[in-house]
């Protein structure tokens, strides 16, 4: 099914035959051999988008629009052979999957919609003579990269509003799950997109790709979802040159649940927050911080219904959590949960990888967790949950701010004062209050401090593909 990919492509390596492999990380199937670029090949690629980026540009916004609803419906149409490749190359259950392309689909929804709504605006004038007035016009050819995690969605979250705004784009998705955005491409071919507005880079290492975006003085903006790492490495090597960088990066997500909680519910929201895509995700919940007087309640109700979870295969019927990404993320919660069973740890469900083969873990509930836990300061990147006893409202929320991210949080109250004051009081760009899941097309996506600069999804995310220009008209 997946051996011969005829969308493989855009250009042929220019620097030797060399090939890189995609595996099924539930089976160890090898799904595909692709072509390894490198610097030049990007180079080729960044001359391509230069060349269409002016009649890209020129294009009406209807037109662009009409081109983004073409791929919408396509993506639609195709969901289900592109949930069957982002299954076999991430894990995910199918299931997981299909909503992701679904909500790939939205994005490209949304800035098809979008793309007809940008505004400037008019300026009073300090004199009879001169009008003022302020248009938006695009930055110009973009670089982005985006994370194996989430594969499909991420791909349209940054290439619709790139599109939409009037840019091109040269689009590195992460080795490990490059075919569902290699599929996602072929479709755009079929919408219409001409030559140059959209290139695809495979690579099996990112180090001269991001050097080549970076330094390339065509791109004018690089886009890049991962870690806070990578962000701080791209972001040096774009100083030179001054470029527009959106980025969003790590997570150390808290889940607060206050005395006043609905404690099942926040039980159902903790699970989704958790454990969705295996606990693999910049928003998943890391720190479950829970009050004493529902404590024992929540950790009972939770662990219970975290024991239920099926893990195996995402092709197989009923499976909630698919595999990790790779041995060295099985062995980074492996490392996590030994440290905290060392300091004191109580594993109430779990603990354990599951078979030889495959990268499979147990879902995980650990209670008695303190700060001196790697737990406690690290993000997992799993399905692991650590429970976190708390006592004093003020206090807790000092500790969900104690980090040097600020992507996502999530709690649990009643009490309406509480609800505005922790809400305004924690320091992340996003927070779920009442629920476990918040991300949305129509909502900005991103983060505070370490975790990111810019926005995607909204009204918002198209701002950063646009450069505003004033202009002043005199000797009227």
């Amino acid at each position: 099914m997946f051996a011969d990919l005829a969308f493989v492509a855009d250009l042929t390596p220019k620097e030797g035959a060399r090939r890189f492999p995609v595996f099924n990380p539930s089976t160890g199937e090898l799904l595909a051999e692709l072509p390894d670029m490198g610097a030049a090949d990007v180079a080729v690629a960044i001359d391509r988008a230069d060349a269409a980026r002016e009649r890209w540009a020129g294009l009406t916004a209807r037109e662009r629009s009409d081109a983004l609803w073409r791929w919408h419906q396509l993506i639609l149409d195709h969901s289900d052979d592109l949930a069957a490749i982002l299954t076999a190359e991430m894990g995910k259950p199918l299931t997981e999957a299909k909503s992701e392309i679904a909500h790939a689909a939205d994005y490209l929804q949304w800035y098809a919609e979008e793309a007809n709504r940008i505004y400037g605006e008019t300026i009073p004038a300090p004199s009879n003579d001169r009008r003022m007035l302020v248009i938006k016009q695009p930055i110009g050819v973009v670089g982005a990269i985006t994370p194996w995690n989430f594969p499909a969605s991420m791909v349209a979250r940054k290439i619709s509003p790139t599109l939409a705004a009037g840019c091109t784009v040269v689009l590195k998705p992460a080795e490990q799950t490059p075919l569902v955005a290699g599929a996602m491409f072929a479709l755009a071919r079929l919408a219409g997109f001409p030559d140059g507005v959209l290139n695809l880079i495979y690579a099996s290492e990112g180090d001269a790709v991001g050097r080549e975006l970076c330094s390339n003085p065509k791109v004018r903006k690089i886009s890049f979802t991962g870690s806070t790492e990578v962000g701080r490495l791209l972001m040096r090597q774009c100083s030179d040159q001054i470029k527009k960088v959106s980025f969003e990066l790590g997570g150390n997500a808290p889940f607060i649940v206050f005395d006043d909680a609905d404690v099942d519910a926040a039980v159902d929201g903790a699970i989704q927050a958790k454990f969705r895509n295996a606990g693999q995700s910049c928003v998943s919940a890391n720190r479950l911080y829970v009050h004493s007087s529902v404590h024992d309640e929540f950790a009972d109700k939770f662990a219970e219904k975290v024991r239920a979870l099926r893990v195996g295969d995402g092709f197989d019927a009923d499976v909630a959590i698919g595999p990790l990404i790779d041995a060295r993320a099985l062995a980074k919660i492996e490392a996590h949960v030994g440290d905290a069973v060392q300091k004191g740890g109580t594993i109430r469900c779990g603990g354990n990888r599951i078979g030889q083969s495959g990268t499979f873990f147990e879902p995980t509930v650990i209670t008695e967790v303190t700060a001196t836990m790697r737990i406690a300061r690290e993000e997992t990147f799993g399905p692991l949950a650590p429970i976190i006893r708390f006592d004093d409202p003020d206090e807790v929320v000092r500790a969900a701010n104690d980090t040097i991210y600020g992507l996502a949080a999530y709690f649990y109250a009643s009490n309406l004062k509480r609800v505005w004051r922790v809400a305004e009081a924690l320091e992340y760009g996003m927070v779920g209050i009442n629920t476990g899941r918040m991300s949305s097309e129509a909502a900005p996506f991103g983060g505070v401090k370490q975790s990111g600069i810019g926005r995607e999804g909204s009204r918002h995310g198209l701002e950063d593909y646009l450069e505003m220009k004033y202009l002043c008209m005199g000797g009227l």
